[in-house]
């Protein structure tokens, strides 16, 4: 019979299958990490050249024409949905101000959000959406675990908003799933539910957390209060509503409001995914694929393109001058100490 010290690891043999895990880790990490600047540029690459392959499919006539026939009074209406939306993304941040209760002021943390938007859809989430946003910030005086308290609680905020409308349409069946997902009617809904118990999870967590802390990687992380939660959800919902409505107008009713909505956030999503700024040519891609059989290619093609100028080119124009003068600002009143004091207990 054997005895019970042949069938029991020794600390030592722990100890270095431990260490072989680790630095097994470490290897993978160090190659990713290694490879990762150039793995993803050329992945982005690859897909902007299928796409390009492609161009030469479009109705570009079509496409012209259906511009030249917009009315000035619809694209400034338009206009008007976008910057509207803008406007409301840049609460977000105040969000996070409200939050962490950092002391900037709040036109400051606004235009911060505001410019760094801008910047985002056009030149990437790590250009505005981080680097141009963690600067500004930085020299307003915010220290490095506000500013990622502040991003994290915007993030949050864009996609609880994406959950609850994109979840919703699915779930409801007004959306069909693409011919090219495979995938039926009722794993569609189940997934449009999920993605909505999945925003109301977060905000119950909200309620039940009620100040609790976390430790992540050597800092403290709160959750928002309950009540904030709940404007997190209202205003990013807000914000998906006008973009798809700044859409809807383009399209001329020639698809309903429900089936623009959702096109536009199954184009976000797969933005996101492919790291090509501005997710150039995705946009395009995705409503060509789902709605060429429903709206002619020309008009199709002309609605996407005046989005892309109304809600991302000339949007960009008033977050170029937002950043100068943000810079001329920061450069003429230096930070002399950190514009944050402890978070509290509860939001």
């Amino acid at each position: 019979m054997p005895s019970d010290s042949a069938t029991i690891p020794s600390p030592a043999h722990d100890s270095a299958a431990a260490a072989s895990a680790a630095a097994g880790k470490r290897g993978i990490a160090g190659l990713w990490a290694r490879y990762k600047r150039w793995v993803v540029p050329a992945f982005g690459l690859l897909v902007l050249a299928m796409l390009l392959s492609h161009a030469h499919k479009i109705d570009w006539a079509g496409a012209w024409h259906a511009l030249k026939q917009y009315k000035l009074s619809l694209l400034a209406g338009v206009l008007g949905l976008a910057l509207a939306s803008h406007a409301l993304y840049g609460c977000f941040d105040l969000i996070g101000r409200h939050h962490t209760r950092h002391k900037l002021g709040l036109l400051r943390t606004w235009g911060i959000a505001l410019a760094s938007y801008a910047f985002n859809l056009n030149l990437g989430s790590l250009v505005g959406g981080v680097a141009l946003r963690a600067r500004l910030y930085a020299k307003a005086g915010l220290d490095e675990g506000t500013v990622a308290q502040v991003v994290g609680v915007s993030l949050a905020t864009n996609w609880l908003g994406y959950g609850l409308l994109a979840g919703t349409l699915f779930a409801s069946g007004l959306i069909a799933p693409p011919e090219q997902a495979h995938m039926t009617a009722t794993t569609f809904r189940a997934i449009g539910v999920g993605m909505v118990l999945l925003a109301a999870a977060y905000v119950a967590w909200c309620f039940a957390s009620k100040g609790r802390t976390w430790q992540f990687r050597g800092r403290k992380v709160r959750l928002p209060s309950g009540p904030l939660a709940l404007v997190q959800l209202v205003m990013s919902a807000c914000n998906w509503a006008l973009m798809g409505g700044a859409m809807y107008l383009l399209l001329g009713d020639q698809v309903s409001y429900g089936m623009t909505l959702g096109v536009l956030m199954a184009a976000a999503v797969v933005g996101v995914v492919t790291p090509i700024p501005a997710g150039l040519g995705v946009l395009e891609a995705v409503y060509l694929a789902l709605l060429s059989g429903t709206v002619p290619q020309g008009k199709l093609m002309g609605a996407v393109l005046a989005y892309r100028a109304l809600y991302y080119l000339l949007p960009l124009a008033s977050g170029i001058v937002i950043y100068v003068l943000l810079e001329r600002y920061a450069s003429q009143h230096p930070a002399q100490e950190q514009a944050q004091e402890p978070a509290p207990a509860s939001a």
